[in-house]
């Protein structure tokens, strides 16, 4: 990989950097922050363009192992812990008007849960202890800890098939799959450690069960800010609460709207009653924009993902079987906002790439 291509990674650094500017010029400056994310963004998608080039195997598990990809999440993991407690700490130290308390969650919301959630992905599907520790960490900063259960236990089982929650069906709305994936996905989550527990011989509701944990690490996580908040104001700052939990739901709809473009419509084979076929790079949507791809740690070459989960974001490759996305996430998630638009975008490229894959794998 080019030394401008490892560089582009930093760019993630960019926008709590904006946020931070945003905030202290105050008032409509924090709509710099989404004009970045769904303007700026997708004009320099246009501008650069695609980069479908894959890593060269001889060259594979050098890029794999290379420390400088993971420092880059490790650094983001506690910019994004303080970030958040900074934020916390705007709120309490600062009087605002309604509209730019919501303003700056919004802002506060596209940095942890944008590029956050996307980091905490990466993190949670590694191996090492510290990594996942990280990953947690992020989930915690946006009240969805349950994430890294569902996720590695559920959604990566049955991605594609009616059993999961967090894959969305063709001609569904984003708005049905949002309830669907959110509460489906605690539930799922939920039992998955009740299995986990069952096995050992232990009843759900035990000490080791890290549900509970992470509902009573966020409890104390939101207390603690209150408790900050409220010293730094010299006053109970119940604000700091609402302002943290409306960042958090920002944050996780980001997520879930992700969640919904990325496996939209794509269907497992039933090869027997309740078994299906692999996962395969073609039961998810790809896209290559070079710049969104950056942005977002490659989450876009969403199907290497899900086809070799621990593989690391910087190796991921593209794979011209799988569907492809007309444009980046920043872009398809507007458009998702909108039903209507999204099926009269989608399903035509849904239905024509069906089409060819009974042509190329019956």
């Amino acid at each position: 990989m080019s030394i401008t291509k490892k560089t582009t990674f930093l760019i993630c650094f960019i926008l709590p950097v904006i946020a931070i500017m945003a905030e202290y010029l105050g008032g409509h400056f924090h709509l710099v922050v989404p004009v970045t994310v769904f303007i700026l963004l997708p004009m320099l998608d246009f501008g650069i363009g695609k980069d479908s080039s894959n890593p060269v195997e001889s060259e594979f598990l050098k890029l794999q192992n290379d420390i400088y990809f993971r420092v880059i999440t490790f650094v983001w993991a506690f910019l994004q812990l303080s970030f958040v407690i900074w934020a916390i700490y705007e709120i309490a130290s600062k009087p605002k008007s309604i509209l730019e308390f919501i303003l700056f969650a919004f802002s506060v919301g596209l940095v942890t849960g944008g590029i956050g959630i996307t980091v905490g992905h990466e993190l949670g599907h590694k191996a090492s202890k510290l990594e996942q520790f990280l990953s947690k960490m992020i989930y915690m900063t946006v009240c969805y800890m349950h994430f890294f259960i569902e996720h590695n236990f559920g959604h990566h089982v049955y991605v594609s098939t009616p059993t999961d929650s967090a894959s969305s069906k063709k001609g569904q709305s984003f708005y049905s799959f949002y309830f669907q994936s959110v509460f489906g996905g605690m539930k799922s989550a939920w039992k998955i450690e009740t299995r986990r527990l069952s096995k050992l011989g232990l009843p759900n509701l035990h000490f080791r069960n890290e549900m509970i944990w992470y509902l009573l690490i966020t409890l104390g996580f939101i207390g603690f800010l209150f408790v900050g908040g409220s010293y730094i104001r010299g006053a109970f700052a119940w604000d700091v609460i609402v302002f943290f939990l409306l960042q958090s739901i920002i944050a996780f709809s980001l997520l879930e709207l992700t969640n919904y473009i990325e496996h939209y419509g794509l269907k497992r084979k039933e090869i027997a009653p309740g078994k299906y076929e692999k996962v395969l790079p073609i039961h998810s949507w790809n896209q290559n924009y070079l710049v969104s791809n950056a942005f977002l740690f490659q989450l876009q070459r969403h199907s290497d993902h899900h086809a070799n989960a621990s593989r690391r974001y910087q190796v991921l490759r593209h794979f011209d079987e799988a569907p492809q996305l007309p444009y980046g996430y920043e872009l398809m998630i507007l458009v998702a906002l909108v039903p209507s638009l999204w099926f009269r975008m989608i399903d035509p490229i849904l239905e024509n790439w069906e089409k060819k894959r009974e042509i190329l794998i019956p």
